[in-house]
């Protein structure tokens, strides 16, 4: 996908109601209050094994975020940068109930460029956290405030 596919993505989902209920499987799930969706996903499952190719997609997912990012701060101003590990932590260890989509997002993305705009929070990260997973750029447009 080019930056300009990405931003078109991003877009529909700011505009798009948001399910009832709970739908789809990772990737390009929502729900009630957001949606989450895969922005890139050319690096196939298979490559995974190998830690310099897997390497390279990040570095190629990292890079495709740093130029959205700066095209969103065009539109919205400067993002907050988020750590998403504190939450998982909150998660795992406490047992804490993290709402969606936040709970999937801690569980895949480091942290994420955060965005408040027309009464909805725009989040952009790079899944890298599951070795077993291969990275990908994630979007997630949602009206549940942060935890």
């Amino acid at each position: 996908m080019s930056t300009a596919q990405y931003l078109a993505r991003i877009e529909l989902l700011c505009t798009r109601e948001f399910p009832v209920a709970r739908d789809g499987a990772w990737p390009g799930r929502g729900g009630p209050g957001y949606h989450l969706a895969e922005l890139g996903a050319e690096h196939t499952p298979g490559e995974d094994d190998d830690p310099a190719t897997r390497a390279s997609a990040l570095d190629q997912y990292e890079a495709e975020r740093h130029g959205l990012t700066a095209l969103l701060t065009e539109r919205w101003g400067a993002p907050d940068r988020m750590g998403l590990g504190g939450v998982l932590l909150r998660a795992m260890e406490r047992g804490e109930d993290i709402p969606e989509p936040w709970a999937s997002l801690s569980a895949r993305v480091p942290d994420v460029d955060l965005w408040h705009t027309a009464g909805r929070w725009v989040a952009l990260g790079v899944a890298r956290l599951d070795p077993s997973q291969p990275p990908r750029l994630l979007a997630a447009v949602t009206t549940v405030d942060p935890p």
